[in-house]
């Protein structure tokens, strides 16, 4: 039985990882976390999402819960950063969905992951990571005759752009391709732009209303276009993709890890 601490709980995402944690026969609730200050400190997250008690009150640190072996989490960079120290100190594997990292943190998250094991994906759905795949292939398939533009849609409250399931895609197009998205990315195109480069990667962001996530990637070539599109109905697929990354991860050696490793479709 693997025992999981979610940290974000009473968040939108969090309240889905909450249900699918508690559904999941092989996992174990360990605790639930938010920051100082939530209203819902103290709380039982069993009741939190509308179920029966379950014995595990939101609390606001990892310090206050005795034992867990994967903590889940779908919140902000620096709260992230707080609980890849906790964990790496405590010697506990951890699952991270959150997006919108800098550099240096990622440089951070890698150099935890020496010595613990990371799960790191920017979309737990199982779908999502064999879209990655098909789009890596298809790239490499149709070269540089094909124009690709990856178009996402999220609710209006999402505070980073493109999306992180974005840029996974973007990266998979550029594998495909035999090169770097750093290298050929165009992430915003206004005024008199000229024509568009040849073997760049353009990026659109939709931000508006409660879209959960969608992504397009689009292959524009001479006669025809091809789409490869997914779309998120509901939270629960990530919440469910990143319960089965806690229970894969439990256990793993130190190392950095994502969803591709999860699922067994690294190449």
């Amino acid at each position: 039985m693997t025992r999981v601490a979610i940290h974000g709980a009473a968040g939108r995402m969090g309240r889905n990882l909450l249900a699918a944690c508690i559904d999941d026969p092989a996992l174990e609730l360990a605790g639930a976390l938010e920051h100082e200050g939530h209203e819902y400190l103290g709380r039982d997250a069993g009741e939190l999402i509308g179920r029966t008690a379950c014995g595990v009150r939101i609390r606001t640190t990892a310090d206050e819960i005795p034992v867990f072996d994967v903590a889940v989490d779908f919140s902000r960079p620096e709260g992230t950063l707080n609980l890849v120290d906790l964990c790496d100190r405590r010697g506990a594997a951890l699952v991270i969905g959150t997006t919108g990292f800098t550099g240096a943190q990622r440089a951070t998250i890698g150099a935890a992951a020496q010595r613990i094991a990371i799960v790191l994906a920017p979309n737990m759905g199982v779908g999502v990571n064999l879209v990655s795949r098909l789009v890596e292939m298809a790239a490499r398939a149709l070269g540089d005759d094909y124009d690709v533009e990856v178009i996402e849609a999220h609710h209006r409250h999402k505070v980073d752009a493109p999306s992180g399931t974005a840029l996974f895609l973007g990266e998979a197009a550029a594998a495909g391709q035999g090169r770097a998205l750093a290298d050929c990315a165009v992430y915003a195109r206004h005024g008199n732009t000229g024509e568009r480069a040849r073997g760049t990667i353009g990026f659109c962001a939709i931000r508006g209303g409660d879209i959960v996530g969608e992504h397009t990637v689009l292959f524009a070539g001479p006669g025809e276009r091809v789409e490869i599109t997914h779309r998120a109905a509901s939270r629960t697929v990530f919440a469910q993709g990143a319960m089965r990354a806690a229970a894969w991860v439990n256990g793993q050696g130190s190392g950095l890890y994502d969803m591709q490793d999860v699922l067994g479709l690294g190449a």
